[in-house]
C-alpha cells in the first residue's frame, strides 16, 4: 500500500500540497478517504458520517432533489454534447439570417447595409468552403488526371503536366497582354518596376544554395497570385474601393482602443501619441484576435487560405498553412499552429516558415502603423500578398531537395484555445499584449538611441575630414539608392524610400513607419501651401523642402503619392537584424532539435523576407493608378 506523507515532511499530497500546512491524506481503506486536520486526530470524511436527524429539516430534501436534477441535465449535456452545439448553431444561423432579412427590409441603402450584406456573404462563402472546399480540390485533380482519359499513372503523369503547361501558357498571356494594354500604353513610367522584379528573381536564383534544384512551379505561381491580386486592388476600381473600404472599416475598428486609452490616461492622452495612443491599439487588436481563435473564425480563414496557397503552388501544408497565418499573426506566434510537425521538417520547409515571418507583419501591429497616417488599405493588401510572395522567393532562394515526413491530414487538424469561454479568451489576449507592447516601446526607444549614438558618431568623424551631416540616414540614401530605384520610385524620392529602406532592415520597420509618417505630415503641409493656397515660392535644400513665405522648412521633404505607396509595400514585413534574434528565440524553444539548422538558414530567411517585401512593392509600382 502506498504511504502518504503528513504535516510538515517533505513531498506532496494528491492535490499538489507542499506538506507546509497540517493537513494531509492517508490512502483509501475500504474505499473510504479520511482527511486529517492534525496527523494524530483522524476525522471522519463528513460524506461519510452518518450523523443524528440527517433529514430534520425539509431544505435538505429540496436540495438532493435539486442535485439530482442538476447531475441529470449534466450527464444529458455530456452525452450529447456535439448534438446540443449542432442544434444551436442552427438555431443562431437562423435567427441572423431572420434578422438579416428585416434589417434589409428595414431599411436598405447606405454603407450600413453594404458592410451587413458584404459580412454576410463573406461569412457564407467561407462557411461553404469549409464544407466542401476539400471535396472541390479533390474533383479538380480528379478531372486534371482523367483530362485524357487513360487512367494508368503515366497517363494521370502526362494529364498532370499538359494541365499544367496550359495554365502556364494561359496566365503567361494574361500577364503579358494585361501589361501591354493596361500599363504600358497609359502608364509606361511604371514598367520601371518590372527591372526590379527581374532583379531581384536573378539574385535570388544566383545565391541560392542549390539553384540547379529551384522548382520553378512556387516561383511563378507565387508572382502570379501577386499580379492578379494587384490587378483587383490597384487597377480596378471597384477593387481599390473595396479595400479602402476595408481599411476604413479596420480604421474605425482600431479607433475604439481610444475609449481605454482615455480612461487609463485622460482626456489628454494624444500629447503622448506612442505610448497612449499607439501602444493601446496593439492591447485592443491582441485582444481581438485572441477572442476570434477562440471561437475558431481565424482559424478556419488561416486554414482556407492555407489550403488554397498548398494548392496553386503546391508546396507543403506545413508551410502553407504557416504562410497564411502570418497574414493575421506574428513571426513566432503563426509558427505554433504547425509546431507539434517542426522537428520533422525539412530545411527548405524552415526556411519557409522562417522567410514567412520576415516577410509579414502581424495584424496587431499592423493598427498601430495606421496611427502614423499609413493606409490601412494597402496595409491590408501588403499583408495578403506577401503570404505567396514569401513561399516563392523562399523556394527561389532555398529549394527543396528533400521530401516532407509530415501528414497532410495531420496538419489541418487545427483545434481552438484552451480558453474556456470569451471572458478568458479576451483577458488572455490582453496580457499576452503586454509583452508585446513592451517588446515594441523597448526597442523602439533602444534602436532610436542607438540610432542618435550612431549619428553623433558618425558627425563627428565627418566633421574630422570635412564632411558635413554624416548620417546614418545618409549613408542608407545611397546605399539602397538602386533599389528604390528599381522598384519604380521617382528619382526625387529615391535617396527618402532607400533612406527608409534602411530604418527597416538595420533597425525595425517600427523606426521605418515613424519615419515615414513624418514624410507624409510634410506632405499634407506642403499641400496646403501649394495647393490650399496657391502658393509656388518654395525650394529644395538637399532633401529638406523650404516653403520661402511661411518660412519653414520640411525636414527629409515629402513622398509623391505612388512613392507613399511602394513605401507602404516595402516596409511591410519584420525582415530586420533585430527580428533575427527575436524569430531564432521563439521558434528555437518550440523545436530545440533543428535550433542549429535555423541558426544557418536565418540570414537567408531574413534576406528573403525583404526580398518578398520588395516584389510586392514592385507589383503595386507596376500597377499603381491614381483614381
Amino acid at each position: 500500500m502506498e504511504m502518504t506523507k503528513f504535516g510538515n515532511s517533505i513531498g506532496y499530497g494528491p492535490d499538489g500540497n507542499d506538506g507546509c500546512e497540517n493537513t494531509a491524506y492517508v490512502p483509501d481503506i475500504g474505499g473510504s478517504k479520511y482527511e486529517m486536520s492534525d496527523p494524530d486526530n483522524v476525522h471522519v470524511n463528513p460524506a461519510e458520517d452518518k450523523g443524528e436527524d440527517e433529514d430534520e429539516d425539509e431544505g435538505n430534501c429540496c436540495a438532493r432533489g435539486i442535485l439530482v436534477v442538476q447531475q441529470g441535465i449534466s450527464s444529458c449535456a455530456t452525452s450529447y454534447n456535439k448534438q446540443i452545439w449542432i442544434v444551436i448553431k442552427v438555431v443562431l444561423f437562423l435567427l441572423y439570417w431572420a434578422y438579416f432579412g428585416y434589417a434589409l427590409y428595414y431599411h436598405y441603402g447606405g454603407e450600413g447595409s453594404k458592410r451587413l450584406l458584404g459580412a454576410s456573404v463573406f461569412g457564407v462563402i467561407l462557411i461553404i468552403w469549409h464544407f466542401i472546399g476539400d471535396r472541390v480540390l479533390k474533383v479538380v485533380r480528379k478531372v486534371a488526371d482523367s483530362c485524357t482519359g487513360d487512367c494508368t499513372e503515366t497517363g494521370r503523369r502526362r494529364s498532370r503536366i499538359g494541365v499544367r503547361i496550359l495554365l502556364y501558357v494561359a496566365m503567361s498571356l494574361f500577364i503579358i497582354i494585361y501589361t501591354v494594354m493596361a500599363i504600358a500604353l497609359k502608364t509606361p513610367n511604371n514598367l520601371m518596376s518590372l527591372s526590379g522584379i527581374a532583379l531581384f528573381i536573378i539574385l535570388l536564383f544566383v545565391f541560392s544554395t542549390n539553384p540547379a534544384k529551384v522548382n520553378w512551379h512556387p516561383v511563378f505561381w507565387g508572382m502570379a497570385i501577386q499580379y492578379v491580386f494587384a490587378c483587383l486592388i490597384l487597377k480596378t476600381w471597384w477593387g481599390y474601393e473595396t479595400f479602402k473600404w476595408l481599411g476604413d472599416r479596420v480604421s474605425e475598428l482600431l479607433s475604439y482602443s481610444n475609449s481605454g486609452a482615455i480612461f487609463v490616461f485622460g482626456e489628454k492622452y494624444t500629447d503622448h501619441v506612442f505610448a497612449f495612443k499607439v501602444l493601446p491599439v496593439i492591447i485592443y487588436f491582441s485582444t481581438m484576435i485572441s477572442v476570434l481563435y477562440y471561437l475558431g473564425i481565424m482559424q478556419a480563414v488561416i486554414k482556407t487560405i492555407g489550403k488554397f496557397l498548398a494548392f496553386a503552388l503546391d508546396t507543403t501544408p506545413a508551410e502553407s498553412l504557416s504562410a497564411a497565418g502570418n497574414i493575421f499573426a506574428g513571426q513566432t506566434e503563426s509558427p505554433l499552429l504547425i509546431r507539434p510537425f517542426m522537428p520533422y521538417m525539412t530545411k527548405s520547409e524552415l526556411h519557409a516558415i522562417m522567410t514567412g515571418g520576415f516577410a509579414t507583419v502581424s495584424g496587431s501591429v499592423l493598427g498601430a502603423y495606421t496611427s502614423y497616417g499609413v493606409p490601412a488599405n494597402h496595409l491590408l493588401s501588403a499583408s495578403v500578398m506577401s503570404a505567396p510572395a514569401a513561399l516563392a522567393m523562399s523556394k527561389l532562394f532555398c529549394p527543396a531537395t528533400e521530401k516532407t515526413e509530415v501528414d497532410e491530414q495531420a496538419v489541418y487538424k487545427m483545434q481552438k484555445g484552451s480558453h474556456r469561454n470569451v471572458i478568458e479568451a479576451a483577458s488572455d489576449g490582453a496580457s499576452t499584449a503586454i509583452k508585446l507592447v513592451a517588446n515594441v516601446a523597448v526597442n523602439v526607444m533602444a534602436f532610436l538611441a542607438i540610432l542618435a549614438f550612431v549619428n553623433g558618431t558618425l558627425t563627428w568623424f565627418g566633421d574630422r575630414v570635412g564632411i558635413e551631416g554624416l548620417s546614418f540616414e545618409l549613408i542608407c540614401s545611397y546605399v539602397f539608392y538602386p533599389i528604390a530605384y528599381t522598384m519604380g520610385v521617382d528619382p526625387v524620392d529615391c535617396r527618402r524610400v532607400a533612406k527608409l529602406i534602411g530604418f527597416k532592415t538595420f533597425t525595425n520597420e517600427f523606426v521605418a513607419y515613424i519615419e515615414m509618417g513624418k514624410l507624409l505630415d510634410n506632405g499634407k503641409v506642403f499641400n496646403n501651401y501649394t495647393l490650399g493656397l496657391n502658393n509656388t515660392n518654395w525650394h529644395l535644400s538637399d532633401m529638406d523642402v523650404v516653403l520661402d513665405d511661411w518660412n519653414v522648412t520640411l525636414a527629409g521633404g515629402y513622398l509623391l503619392p505612388r512613392s507613399e505607396v511602394i513605401s507602404t509595400y516595402a516596409l511591410c514585413g519584420f525582415s530586420n537584424l533585430g527580428s533575427m534574434g527575436i524569430q531564432l528565440g521563439g521558434l528555437g524553444a518550440m523545436a530545440p532539435s533543428r535550433k542549429s539548422d535555423m541558426s544557418d538558414l536565418v540570414l537567408r530567411a531574413m534576406i528573403a523576407g525583404n526580398v518578398a517585401c520588395f516584389m510586392t512593392a514592385c507589383i503595386s509600382g507596376l500597377f499603381y493608378e491614381e483614381f
